[in-house]
């Protein structure tokens, strides 16, 4: 009887983890053929495009309405195809870097260093302007330096992947890197100069007296590969599930511009010509509110119609990186002058890339 039981004792965990193993491989042959399915539709969405505004709705070719619907309907399912990958993507890699992981690598780090690698974690880790305060509170009670902070606010939302991936899709390689490498410049210069400038006054002082504690989490969770692309797919539901909108408005906005404004009124205000266009344009993208995802259709069809590439990356930058709402929220932990301050530093790095890009990229 013993015997039985101590076979039946042996035979339990083997036949627990099969089920684990099924589910993992499960999730991953539904992930692979999921991406096959994917690129064979992205591969012909130009030719349904084409399809449906000439064959099927009839639209005569070179009108204005032509060139918009042509443009809605091969970028939508394009820019949400995209958005979809490079979600899910993240949402994987997410899974490594928690934002109390986050905090944990960069308590005790110095100043320079610490503004680097702030950064680049702001890239993959989560965030948006709903929470700036709990990771403002998050990263301050756990040592790390109020310059190293902002280095990392300040990357997070402005260059994170979906810009990045949607950018890439859009424009290619070079406009990505030249954005990101630009955006990073801009966080880890702007953390170090508000670093140094020595504003922890303006900081609200119940902050200081947030419990450290409260922030950490209770302890790690070991995940293996089918949880980690369940995360992914987790991730999708709930991002995408709250960009389309943004996305479709965006699109909308965009294929108006590509279809209806012609492309000298456009290069006559936003072009390089224009000296006022840079300063116009971040002044302009403040007190809107939107994200990548709405705001890079935009920015496609400005591009298209003429507008210089540097000033377009400052208005799309001023849009993401200086949102009025977000500042609205960071006012329950900053005083009125380091908003100012962050306001008037990060404007200035905005300024000086979109000048550069207009003088240098011709």
């Amino acid at each position: 009887m013993a015997t039985q039981k101590e076979r039946a004792a042996a035979a339990a965990p083997t036949a627990s983890s099969r089920p684990g193993w099924a589910l993992t491989a499960a999730r991953v042959m539904s992930t692979l053929l999921g991406a096959a399915a994917w690129w064979l539709v992205y591969g012909h969405l130009g030719a349904f495009a084409r399809w449906l505004t000439y064959d099927l709705l009839r639209l005569s070719e070179g009108s204005r309405l032509a060139f918009s619907v042509e443009f809605f309907v091969f970028d939508a399912p394009k820019v949400m195809m995209l958005l979809v990958v490079v979600v899910f993507g993240v949402g994987v890699v997410r899974s490594f870097f928690t934002p109390e992981r986050t905090r944990r690598i960069l308590a005790g780090k110095r100043e320079s260093a610490g503004n680097v690698l702030a950064a680049l974690l702001g890239v993959v880790t989560p965030f948006c302007t709903c929470s700036a305060v709990p990771l403002f509170i998050g990263f301050v009670t756990a040592g790390i330096p109020l310059g190293v902070t902002f280095s990392f606010l300040i990357s997070a939302p402005m260059v994170n992947e979906v810009a990045l991936v949607l950018l890439f899709g859009l424009f290619g390689w070079k406009v990505a890197a030249l954005y990101m490498g630009t955006g990073l410049v801009i966080a880890v210069a702007a953390g170090w100069v508000i670093g140094r400038l020595g504003l922890e006054r303006w900081v609200e002082g119940w902050v200081y007296e947030t419990s450290a504690g409260a922030a950490e989490s209770a302890g790690a969770v070991r995940l293996d590969w089918g949880d980690r692309l369940r995360l992914g797919r987790d991730a999708v539901r709930d991002i995408v599930g709250r960009v389309w909108p943004y996305v479709m408005a965006g699109l909308a906005v965009g294929a108006a511009i590509h279809g209806y404004v012609p492309q000298d009124f456009m290069a006559s205000i936003m072009g390089r010509g224009a000296w006022w266009s840079v300063p116009a344009a971040v002044l302009i993208g403040i007190p809107m509110y939107s994200n990548a995802a709405g705001i890079i259709p935009v920015v496609q069809a400005l591009l298209g119609k003429g507008a210089a590439l540097g000033t377009v990356l400052a208005f799309m930058m001023s849009v993401i990186g200086l949102s009025l709402p977000e500042f609205i929220i960071l006012r329950k932990v900053l005083r009125l002058p380091l908003i100012v301050a962050f306001t008037a530093i990060v404007g200035l790095g905005i300024l000086v890339v979109g000048y550069v890009f207009n003088v240098v990229i011709l």
